[in-house]
């Protein structure tokens, strides 16, 4: 192989895991509510980062090799990263964060929801997707760490709410774990 070729590869290697890591903090810094719930606008606006951070990674190489290799690297480091974060929760917690205690046995945590920066209306609506009519209802809620809202009511014994029947088994493993460490 070419070195020059060879060495254009490295470069769009490490711009990739660069670019990769720059938008993971960015995401960690501007907030994890937006994850969870995208609006056209945050479409828009992954769309054009996206387009904006191409020529970044590949530089002038806009050759097939030259993306299958941009590619690879961000699969490879995104795999390598995710094996991080679960044997190291301190990375964790500092990449992903924490839950956020919203709701306590029908009390709002006022606090938490302006470091959260999540209005009362939009509690509401999250409270009432889950099925429960009024917040006074509410045993817990909280915000988890992927930007979802969780709700446990004082009837959920009695009922099975559609966001929590459609969440796999380790979607509830991982959300008991969440919520038996806080």
């Amino acid at each position: 192989m070419n070195p020059i070729v060879h060495n254009g590869y490295v470069q769009i290697i490490f711009r990739s895991i660069a670019v990769y890591f720059f938008i993971v903090i960015a995401i960690r810094i501007f907030g994890k509510k937006e994850l969870a719930q995208l609006s056209v606008i945050d479409l828009v606006f992954i769309l054009l980062i996206s387009n904006a951070v191409q020529n970044a990674m590949v530089g002038e190489d806009t050759t097939l090799q030259g993306g299958l290799v941009a590619a690879a690297a961000l699969f490879i480091t995104n795999f390598i990263l995710k094996k991080v974060l679960y044997k190291n929760k301190k990375i964790d917690e500092l990449l992903e964060g924490k839950a956020i205690l919203l709701i306590y046995k029908g009390e709002l945590q006022q606090h938490n929801l302006e470091h959260a920066e999540i209005s009362l209306e939009e509690l509401e609506a999250a409270v009432r997707e889950h099925g429960v009519q009024d917040i006074q209802n509410v045993d817990l809620a909280m915000l988890e760490a992927d930007g979802n809202i969780s709700v446990i009511s004082n009837d959920f014994n009695d009922r099975s709410t559609k966001p929590m029947a459609a969440m796999g088994h380790r979607r509830k493993h991982k959300l008991r774990g969440r919520i038996g460490q806080n």
